[in-house]
């Protein structure tokens, strides 16, 4: 896996060269059309041993595999792609025209975990009907990971937990892609890569356990809020130490609701689409997300929930038990 150098010289779909490189001290362009002076992104820096976050303000199908071909990415077979199949019957998630792509690039099965409260994705049969009324059995493989029950992997470093629930099946695959809609979230704050590979990649039980702050599998304790952010930082590092090199981030920055994909009935954004990120690291990917964030218009709701439901503190945490860093060097593909 390589992430080193600001220059980089990526061969497009089309076999046009692109020149990408980093923007600190520059301006970027978002997909709604706002100028963002990078001077203005708070954890956006120039050392060279920062993480780098690939950036497009294009939001297509062409550009998913731009971003993913830009990281020069060596992953092994087979591949999971991991995402939010949404919650019925309205809720923002990644459309299958947007993604069928970068699966199809590397012959991707799509894999999500059930649910831990009661909707249409929580059993095993009623779920894999979503994943087709949604789209994605149309093309690409499909598996709900914890049908048939839980995996444990260890968690090292942490506060709150000792080992992480996840869907039975992880072993199954040799790579995964955490592909997320960033947005707001009815508890965490916010989502992006750390939720995904945290709340995303738990089993029904692993769910239980981060949201009660690691102290059942079996009963879940709203009140435990920073035990729950923490937690979530903790099984989310579990993976990225289980699988190392094998997996990337990539979030994509449309349809920003204050809501979660969990919700069928999301609030209208108020911001404009800002573009697709990519990386190794998902603190980082996720941080560079909450900076444009907080440099777009339209931005007062998302904030007060990510300050109401103390988001920041799962980024906090993250670094702090070394999931990885807040700091990261910007690469802008548009340029």
């Amino acid at each position: 896996m390589k992430f080193s150098g600001t220059v980089r010289l990526l061969t497009a779909l089309t076999g046009a060269a692109f020149c990408s490189v980093s923007v600190y001290g520059d301006t970027l362009t978002t997909n709604g059309g706002a100028t963002i002076d990078s001077a203005n992104l708070s954890y956006c820096v120039q050392e060279e041993e920062a993480p780098v976050v690939y950036y497009t303000s294009d939001i297509s199908p062409q550009s998913l595999v731009k971003i993913y071909e830009a990281m020069e990415w060596t992953c092994e077979d087979p591949v999971a792609v991991k995402l939010s199949t949404g919650e019925p019957p309205m809720s923002n998630y990644l459309e299958p025209e947007l993604i069928e792509d970068l699966v199809r690039e590397v012959n991707g099965t799509i894999v999500e975990c059930n649910t831990a409260y009661a909707g249409q994705r929580a059993a095993t049969a009623e779920h894999y009907m979503v994943a087709e009324d949604h789209g994605y059995t149309r093309i690409a493989d499909f598996q709900v990971m914890d049908e048939y029950g839980s995996l444990e992997i260890p968690v090292t470093g942490g506060d709150r937990l000792t080992g992480n629930l996840v869907g039975d099946h992880f072993d199954d695959y040799g790579s995964y892609i955490v592909l997320s809609h960033f947005k707001g979230h009815q508890m965490a704050g916010y989502g992006g890569a750390i939720k995904n590979s945290s709340i995303g990649l738990a089993s029904a039980r692993g769910k239980v356990r981060i949201h009660s702050g690691g102290t059942s599998d079996t009963h879940w304790h709203d009140e435990l809020q920073t035990e729950f952010l923490e937690c979530m930082a903790e099984a989310s590092k579990s993976v990225k130490d289980y699988l190392g090199d094998r997996v990337i981030f990539i979030n994509v920055m449309n349809r920003i609701s204050i809501d979660c994909d969990c919700n069928g009935y999301p609030e209208e954004p108020d911001i404009h689409d800002i573009g697709i990120l990519a990386s190794g690291d998902p603190a980082a990917v996720d941080q560079a997300c909450l900076d444009l964030v907080w440099n777009s218009d339209g931005n007062e709701k998302l904030l007060r929930r990510i300050e109401e439901q103390m988001g920041l503190h799962t980024l906090e945490h993250a670094e702090k038990i070394g999931l990885g860093s807040r700091h990261y060097r910007l690469v802008n593909l548009d340029a």
